[in-house]
């Protein structure tokens, strides 16, 4: 085994694994939260298949590839011995994972002898506690940790994290304290990285035609574009050459960026690619569309969408706007893949650490440099909010928010009011919940009222009317 992942879903098996498989390299697959069990995936003997569907290069790409590279799946709310147990494969090498935004925080509820902690971070430092003891502190036995949440400065944030567990647990570690966080800090890589691949998920529309092409019914089948890429940052301890030696995905032909700064490409792809799906999701959900091309392709959300990218966003960034306009009509261009059906519930999942992480610091760089609000920003934020308050949609189609429960509490004690104002001051004053380093922002100027009419308008007129009501011009 050459792979530990934390994480189960669909971006990690037609993203990391997927690319694990072109490396040859086997994957243990860890499930980081309690909940729905691995039994589908274990039932096919953790095998399952990617189709890449797109343009890539001008050329049409539609293939179909069986994932081998799985070795076993472990549930360490069910098996915690099995799950330290991966601590004792003396192959094992790297870490992933890809827990949402949300999943690299410190819980301080957690401690070194739960079975498992509940924070993925608390987890990761019991397994690196387990193999420190498994290989007497080996300097050669500490693992390289390539975190995919979609965070700036991941690595760092979990390095963070993993410390602070570490001071914690101090009484419990005890004796070993000094020789295990020494060898933490020296003998474990926290590499930030940066990973780009839209993936659908399981593929309603064509399902049929592409099962027809598996030797049997594969339900686990996930559908991804063709284009990919992975910035990978050295960590500070740990030479760009050697990570170059221990992770050679150039030699397999895949788009691995190995780097010592990867905040430019970060900063480019959250903005420009994530940035905009955040937004345009709930504003098209509400609208009436299920699809993210749909929504890009269509009269009046497509526009907004476009609104959002290049007027509200774009400006924001510092790098050369010629070169951040073809980036962004890439990615408009990835948006209306005619292969992929990208479903717009798939990209709400989470949406306001999402939200906080992607569009936020965009809103507060837009007031800035602009001294007005960018109304698209703030429009999707007003309806991530209304599609907090569940329900259905006008067709009938149910509103299902999926969150951290702390955050799905506070909406609907929101909601409860009636009051549409205090549901806008209440978002915006989570500032331990959803905002954290941003703090309260109703101290935006403006944002506040603009927020409470944003909403009142999608509750009264409906999605389309105020989306309308921008009166943006393609």
């Amino acid at each position: 085994m050459k792979i530990i992942q934390f994480g189960e879903g669909n971006f990690l098996r037609a993203f990391v694994e997927w690319i694990a498989q072109q490396m040859n390299y086997s994957v243990a697959i860890v499930k980081p939260r309690p909940g729905n069990t691995l039994d589908a995936l274990r039932a096919q003997g953790c095998r399952y298949h990617v189709n890449l569907q797109g343009l890539l290069n001008g050329k049409t790409i539609d293939t179909m590839e069986e994932i081998t590279c799985v070795t076993t799946a472990v549930n360490p709310y069910e098996d915690h011995e099995a799950f330290l147990a991966l601590a004792e494969d003396a192959e094992a090498r790297f870490i992933v994972s890809n827990t949402t935004e949300a999943g690299i925080t410190f819980d301080p509820v957690c401690r070194l002898n739960d079975t498992p902690p509940t924070s993925y971070p608390a987890k990761l430092t019991q397994l690196l506690y387990h193999r420190f003891r498994t290989f007497n502190s080996d300097p050669a036995k500490g693992f390289i940790i390539l975190p995919c949440e979609l965070v700036f400065g991941n690595g760092h944030l979990l390095e963070q994290c993993v410390h602070q567990y570490i001071n914690l647990w101090a009484t419990e570690i005890g004796s070993d304290f000094d020789d295990f966080s020494h060898w933490v800090q020296q003998s474990c890589y926290f590499c930030t990285t940066l990973v780009d691949r839209i993936v659908p998920g399981y593929p309603k529309k064509n399902a049929e035609s592409l099962q027809a092409r598996l030797p049997q019914h594969d339900p686990l089948l996930v559908q991804a574009e063709p284009y990919h890429l992975w910035v990978i940052e050295a960590a500070k301890n740990l030479s760009l050459e050697q990570l170059e030696k221990e992770f050679p995905a150039d030699k397999a032909g895949l788009h691995v960026v190995l780097t010592h700064d990867e905040s430019p490409y970060h900063e480019r792809k959250v903005t420009l690619l994530n940035g905009p799906h955040t937004v345009l999701s709930p504003v098209a959900f509400l609208a009436g569309l299920n699809i993210v091309r749909d929504a890009c392709q269509h009269e009046v959300i497509g526009p907004f969408v476009r609104r959002v990218m290049f007027d509200e966003l774009l400006p924001t960034l510092n790098l050369p706007e010629e070169e951040l306009r073809r980036f962004g009509n890439d990615v408009m261009e990835r948006f209306c893949n005619p292969f992929v059906d990208h479903q717009l519930t798939s990209i709400m999942l989470n949406s306001f650490p999402k939200f906080q992480t992607r569009d936020l610091p965009g809103l507060k760089t837009y007031l800035m440099r602009k001294g007005t609000l960018p109304k698209g920003i703030v429009l999707g934020l007003a309806a991530i909010c209304v599609y907090y308050k569940g329900g259905q949609r006008a067709d009938g189609t149910p509103i299902q928010p999926n969150d951290d429960p702390r955050i799905m509490q506070l909406l609907t004690d929101l909601w409860a009011t009636g009051d549409v104002r205090k549901v806008a001051e209440g978002v915006l004053a989570a500032k331990d919940l959803i905002w954290h380093e941003h703090g309260d922002l109703n101290t935006i100027p403006g944002l506040t009222d603009l927020l409470t009419e944003s909403i009142t308008r999608i509750l009264e007129k409906g999605m389309m009317e105020t989306v309308k009501g921008l009166g943006i011009r393609d």
